[in-house]
């Protein structure tokens, strides 16, 4: 019972957090994009590829993280793995967006440099 309101205290969080970062994130994103590549078709066409690619790979981790859970015997186990499983949910949404805002920028200072 406890791993049933785990999951879906841990769907309902993580789910939300997901889409919520990515709509701002791609909403935020097409002023950078545009500062660096200064192309507005081609920023919103990796904009789109961005928040696709945000999407599946975040959702991808929620749907396999939710196979390795053990069992939960007691609520402070119950809140204490929907804790750490929705921390490492935050953690790869950082991850990635530095990853990509760091690439995005060291590829416009390559563009520039050619």
């Amino acid at each position: 019972m406890f791993n049933i309101i785990s999951y879906i205290i841990f769907l309902a969080v993580s789910s939300y957090i997901t889409v919520d970062v990515g709509r701002r994130c791609y909403h935020a994103g097409i002023y950078y994009l545009d500062y660096l590549i200064h192309d507005p078709e081609l920023c919103l066409t990796i904009n789109r590829i961005l928040l696709g690619c945000y999407y599946l790979i975040n959702l991808g981790y929620i749907a396999v993280s939710l196979t390795t859970w053990t069992p939960i015997n007691s609520a402070e186990q119950l809140l204490a793995v929907t804790a750490v499983r929705t921390g490492n949910i935050l953690l790869i949404l950082c991850v990635l967006h530095y990853i990509n805002l760091f690439t995005l920028y060291f590829l416009r200072k390559k563009i520039i440099l050619k």
